[in-house]
């Protein structure tokens, strides 16, 4: 139940702070006074897209804040619990802070007990907290779809929903899933024979990582074998093999320090030294004999080299510019080879799956088929009653359900079944769709009557008029659209009848309506200091006799329309001891 509405720099509003009680709490005023412009409010503190248009010009933000009581002697429902503890909703507290901040730059902000929560979080919140019917609420009710979305609800058919929803979309994308391999299956197997060339030409080359670096260093060693002869010859004369070589040399000094040693011990570490040289030298000129040895022209050797440099070359301009890359191609390749040689079991393995998703969606949607076919009936007789005390008692109401497509043509993720409210205003007439026979003001009391059945089933699972829980608003932004007389007070009575069992709001410019209220605020604008505000007052008795007077006659209130508007008051409040 909202207890405070709070808002500030909102359109024409600068700072209201609204305090609302159980029962029936009716808006009224002029027209263009405001009064939708607090639904609108309520409307964003529950999560409706937001403006910065919305923003009172000079204002750098505008805020929304309400406060909810959560707490009966039971708390909320299960349902609703859940949904109030993932928000992480301090339930003790038995009230709910939301506040929602519009800034000049177009971002909201939402919050929670003043936490910061997602606007994702708010949307889901939203139900627990409020409905709100507006006129486009109406229009709505010509829609076949939003007529189905009633039917469910009055069935308490969420969860199936949910389930028949998941399963379609699952079906569905298994069949998405096969058109594509199956339209890729043609071009593939255009492709294959060119990835199987490929593949086999990288593998019967039998690269190695590395292998072109070492081929490059064998055929400038085969290109060069005499120079390299003739100066590794020098090399290995200059190191060990002439009388002057430097292993001699060397090792004419590690003697002659040797014999320092003996009367200079602080010399030995310099004679280590050379000493060491000496072996580094002898074991250079050793490996370089060894390796000129392994030398020898081979013409034929040279030309294979070339061979398979030029080998890796070809295959390096059609693959990769590395033969690490050439290898990865290679691996590439061989994984579509094998993928499309598979697809003919993963295309098997999709439409067994298909055929079990189809099943599973057949046997759901029947299900629930069968459920809207009995909720149908149970929901026809309770609108009938409502439409009775609503002045359209001779009105016949019947949910018609349409042939479903044949196939999977006609399958959505609601199901397969297509429905239609039809209405038979007058006695003889057939019933027909509520768009070709309902005027604006019998769409009106219709759209009362199937919220009032729909409200009446419980929202989210709690029972209708169970005081063990909080009562929950419901907000009616001139439900009162087109009608007047006795039509207006049958609207005003069962609106009053409703109100026993939950919290209503409700904006009308009908007296009888407003004289049922239990508590009656005046929305007014003024002038002051150049700007033009909304202000918001609580009426008292005598403040409701002189508003009422003033629906009924206009700006000239007479003594006839105050003792009107006091028998409507007296009218009412005989409807509440009846209540």
């Amino acid at each position: 139940m909202l207890h405070q509405l709070e808002v500030e720099n909102y359109a024409v509003v600068e700072k209201l702070r609204i305090d609302f009680h159980c029962g029936l709490n009716l808006l009224t005023g002029e027209t263009g006074s405001g009064k939708s412009i607090l639904v609108d409010a309520l409307s964003l503190l529950l999560g409706a897209r937001a403006s910065s248009d919305v923003i009172r010009a000079g204002a750098e933000r505008a805020r929304v804040a309400g406060v909810f009581e959560l707490a009966g002697p039971q708390g909320p429902p299960p349902s609703e619990r859940a949904l109030l503890e993932a928000a992480g909703v301090d339930l003790e507290q038995g009230e709910l802070l939301v506040e929602r901040e519009i800034l000049a730059n177009g971002k909201t902000r939402p919050y929670i007990n003043g936490r910061l929560i997602t606007l994702t979080a708010l949307r889901d919140l939203a139900p627990v907290l409020a409905d709100i019917h507006g006129q486009h609420e109406q229009q709505d009710l010509f829609s076949p779809a939003a007529q189905l979305d009633m039917l469910d609800q009055f069935i308490g058919a969420a969860d199936l929903r949910e389930r028949l929803g998941e399963n379609f979309a699952a079906w569905r994308e298994a069949g998405r899933h096969l058109d594509e391999l199956r339209r890729t299956e043609r071009e593939k197997l255009r492709l294959l024979d060119l990835w199987k060339f490929q593949h086999q030409e990288i593998t019967q080359a039998g690269m190695e990582p590395g292998e072109d670096a070492r081929l490059e260093e064998e055929k400038r060693v085969l290109s060069n074998l005499a120079r390299i002869q003739q100066a590794g010859g020098s090399a290995y004369e200059a190191l060990y093999d002439s009388p002057s070589a430097a292993a001699a040399g060397v090792k004419a000094a590690v003697r002659a320090l040797e014999e320092l040693v003996r009367f200079a011990t602080s010399l030995a570490a310099m004679a280590q030294g050379l000493e060491t040289a000496r072996i580094g030298i002898e074991e250079t000129a050793f490996e370089l004999r060894k390796y000129l040895d392994r030398l020898e022209a081979n013409p034929g050797r040279l030309s294979q080299v070339e061979d398979r440099l030029a080998l890796i070359e070809k295959l390096q301009r059609k693959y990769g510019p590395t033969i690490e890359q050439i290898l990865a191609f290679g691996q590439q390749v061989a994984g579509q080879i094998a993928e499309m040689e598979s697809s003919e079991e993963t295309v098997r393995r999709i439409e067994q799956e298909q055929r079990r998703l189809a099943g599973e969606y057949q046997a759901l949607a029947e299900t629930l088929s069968r459920s809207r076919r009995e909720g149908a009936e149970r929901l026809e007789k309770p609108v009938a009653r409502e439409l009775a005390t609503l002045a359209m008692e001779r009105t016949r109401f019947l949910v018609d359900f349409q042939p479903a497509e044949p196939g999977t043509a006609g399958w959505t993720a609601q199901g397969v079944d297509r429905v239609r409210f039809l209405v038979s205003p007058n006695p003889g007439e057939p019933p027909r769709p509520l768009e070709l026979v309902a005027s604006g003001g019998e769409i009106s009391r219709i759209t009362l009557a199937i919220k009032t059945c729909l409200t009446g089933s419980g929202p989210r699972g709690r029972p209708a008029g169970d005081r063990r829980y909080p009562a929950r608003t419901l907000v009616f932004d001139e439900i009162d659209a087109g009608i007047g007389g006795r039509a207006a007070e049958a609207v005003g009575r069962r609106l009053h009848r409703l109100s026993a069992s939950h919290q209503l709001l409700c904006v009308t410019h009908l007296p009888q309506i407003a004289g049922f209220a239990d508590h009656h605020y005046y929305v007014d604008k003024q002038v002051k200091a150049g700007r033009t505000i909304t202000t918001v007052t609580e009426l008292d008795e005598n403040q409701r006799v002189q508003e009422l007077a003033r629906m009924l006659s206009g700006t000239q209130v007479t003594a006839d329309a105050v003792r009107h508007a006091r028998r409507l008051l007296e009218a009412g409040r005989g409807e509440a001891r009846r209540t």
